[in-house]
């Protein structure tokens, strides 16, 4: 147990030596940004939805009217969830 914990704060020590040198710091910050860009870009990335007119039917779209007057309100209420 103290042999791990003498590990974590040798390694946060040496850390933070590291990046008390600016250029150090800004490696370590491009880097993160790149790794990050990299490893998942749709999570950090805003994604439209699908359906864009989800929620506000056209009035003269006689079809779409239809089906929200017979209650298929899941998609607006999807899109009004994921819009605000």
């Amino acid at each position: 147990m103290k042999r791990g914990s003498l590990l974590a704060v040798g390694m946060g020590a040496s850390a933070a030596l590291w990046l008390a040198n600016k250029p150090n710091r800004i490696k370590a910050e491009t880097f993160l940004r790149e790794m990050k860009r990299k490893v998942k870009p749709t999570v950090f990335q805003k994604t439209e939805l699908p359906v864009k007119k989800g929620g506000h039917p056209h009035p003269h779209d006689v079809e779409d009217n239809n089906m929200v007057s017979e209650g298929a309100m899941y998609s607006v209420q999807f899109y009004n969830e994921k819009m605000q």
